[in-house]
């Protein structure tokens, strides 16, 4: 029942990068239906088994970050009508334990990463047959009609995933299946003309070169390919006006613009000074800098203020300790696997800043994910032998004979009779 349970909670993460291609009414209808399958299979698993896999402190944080987030709402006012990224949270929470629960081995924690690189290969084709239909109409292009800096980042964070997979997997069609997601990945990306997921791409593909020195001078060779055939693939494909767009990422750096999102930051930050401590509760941020900028209000573009202004400082501490007990965990694993591990984490941390991430299924999958391939390295055998029920002894002693029976013949192995030493009379 547990592989079942797996295989549902693989489909899930799987439908995470392309969640926004099929919906009904502006709700997304395969991450709800998917993830309903995998909870229920799940719940189904763990009252069979009967069995509770000890929580981390990690998933004590993300409960304390979600019962302070409740608490945030209390004060503010607003449990009259709780906003729908709190459940959001709870569902997130959900999410967590399953991972959790279904996933004790490095195996499935490879199959669950594998799963996101396939997703995202659905994303990618899909912004492709965008771009190849309306390829004259329009100047950014997504598949489904996606937000295009949300596809970027989602994009963006399967890049480290599989290149380490691609350099991890024995099969050969799994390893040439992963690595050929940098080149079409690398293009998609582009497609979508966020600056932001460029620079998420970025560090990326930091795996690359951090992981060279453990690769044999074939593969070695096959990395420097693939690069190059990305780049060719990019140049080749990327429109004019998108690269144009690119180009201008410098020079929003330098005036502090970021595309409009600093006078968000800096009125979420003077909003946060009237109410440090408990913030403004779950969904509050555009009303909290209403006041200072008016009809021009949003939400924060930036999960790190966004998270601070709604939960305060406390519930921001919170937040940030989930990343730093995945962070913790990952420096226990061997080095291919830490660089990986640290990799990912930074490109989560990159990707989150300018758009409003905190409580999207990619960042929590993501932590979840580097969490259960610690444990798996760290944990692994000696937690097999804790599951494995102990085996009844078998008792070596002879049994004894029967009264009246004769003796019964002494073992080849047996050791011989002692003999005492005989008196003179």
């Amino acid at each position: 029942m547990t592989t079942l349970a797996y295989a549902g909670l693989w489909i899930f993460v799987f439908s995470m990068p392309f969640e926004s291609l099929v919906g009904v009414s502006g709700v997304a209808v395969i991450p709800r239906a998917t993830g309903a399958l995998a909870l229920g299979l799940a719940l189904l698993s763990v009252v069979i088994s009967g069995r509770f896999r000890r929580w981390h402190a990690f998933h004590v944080i993300a409960l304390l970050f979600w019962l302070w987030a409740a608490l945030g709402l209390f004060f503010a006012n607003r449990m009259e009508r709780l906003p729908y990224k709190f459940w959001t949270y709870a569902q997130l929470l959900l999410v967590l334990w399953m991972i959790w629960e279904l996933v004790p081995s490095k195996q499935r924690a490879l199959g669950l990463l594998t799963a996101y690189v396939f997703g995202a290969y659905v994303a990618v084709f899909g912004t492709i047959i965008a771009y190849r239909k309306e390829a004259g109409l329009l100047r950014r292009f997504t598949a489904g009609g996606s937000d295009p800096n949300d596809l970027a980042m989602t994009l963006a964070l399967a890049l480290p995933m599989a290149w380490y997979l691609g350099i991890t997997y024995r099969q050969p069609l799994l390893r040439w299946a992963c690595r050929a997601y940098l080149p079409v990945g690398l293009v998609a990306i582009g497609l979508t003309g966020s600056r932001g997921g460029m620079l998420a791409s970025m560090i990326g593909l930091l795996i690359v070169p951090l992981s060279m020195t453990t690769l044999s001078p074939g593969r070695l060779v096959t990395a420097v390919a693939m690069l190059g055939i990305s780049g060719a693939l990019a140049v080749a494909y990327i429109p004019d006006r998108i690269v144009e767009r690119l180009a201008t990422t410098g020079s929003e750096v330098e005036d502090f613009s970021f595309g409009g999102r600093f006078k968000l930051w800096v009125a979420g930050v003077e909003a946060f000074t009237q109410r440090p401590v408990i913030g403004y509760g779950t969904g509050g941020f555009k009303a909290a800098v209403t006041p200072k900028l008016g009809q021009m209000s949003q939400v924060a573009h930036n999960s790190y203020v966004s998270v601070l202004v709604e939960q305060g400082v406390v519930g921001f501490l919170l937040y940030a300790m989930m990343f730093v007990a995945v962070f913790l965990a990952a420096l226990n694993l061997p080095p291919p696997d830490r660089r990986f591990a640290l990799v990912l984490l930074a490109t989560l941390a990159i990707a989150m800043l300018p758009l409003t991430w905190e409580d999207r299924k990619p960042v929590w999958f993501i932590l979840a994910a580097l969490l259960a391939l610690s444990r798996a390295q760290v944990a692994g055998p000696g937690e097999a032998l804790r599951q494995t029920p102990l085996r009844p002894l078998v008792s070596t002693a002879r049994p004894m004979a029967a009264p009246g029976s004769p003796p019964r013949p002494a073992s080849r192995s047996s050791a011989p009779p002692i003999r005492t030493p005989r008196r003179d009379a």
